[in-house]
C-alpha cells in the first residue's frame, strides 16, 4: 500500500507529509486546524511578538490535555477494577 503525499499549512508553514491512508490524512488536517485556531486565539488575546511562543504555548495545551485524559482514565479504571473485587468478592461469599 503506498503513502498519500499531503501538505499540512500551520502558522502559515507547509509541511509536506506522507500518511498511511485518508483516515490519517483526515485526522492530521484536524489536528491542523486546531492548531491554527489556537494559535490564531493566542495572537488575538495576548500581545505575542514570535510565533514560537505561541506554538508552544498550542504544544502545552494539546499535550496536558491529553495528560489529565490519561490521568482521568487511569483514575477511573483503579475505581472500576475496585468495585469489580467487590462484587466477585460478594459473589464468592454467596457461593461458599
Amino acid at each position: 500500500m503506498s503513502k498519500l503525499k499531503i501538505n499540512i499549512v500551520i502558522a502559515g508553514r507547509t509541511y509536506p507529509l506522507s500518511v498511511n491512508n485518508t483516515k490519517e490524512e483526515e485526522g492530521m488536517r484536524k489536528a491542523a486546524n486546531a492548531i491554527n485556531k489556537l494559535i490564531a486565539m493566542y495572537e488575538q488575546n495576548y500581545a505575542v511578538s514570535d510565533k514560537q511562543d505561541v506554538l508552544a504555548m498550542s504544544a502545552l495545551q494539546f499535550a496536558s490535555k491529553l495528560e489529565i485524559l490519561s490521568l482521568n482514565k487511569n483514575d477511573t479504571n483503579k475505581e472500576e477494577m475496585q468495585k469489580l473485587n467487590e462484587l466477585t468478592n460478594l459473589v464468592k461469599t454467596h457461593l461458599e
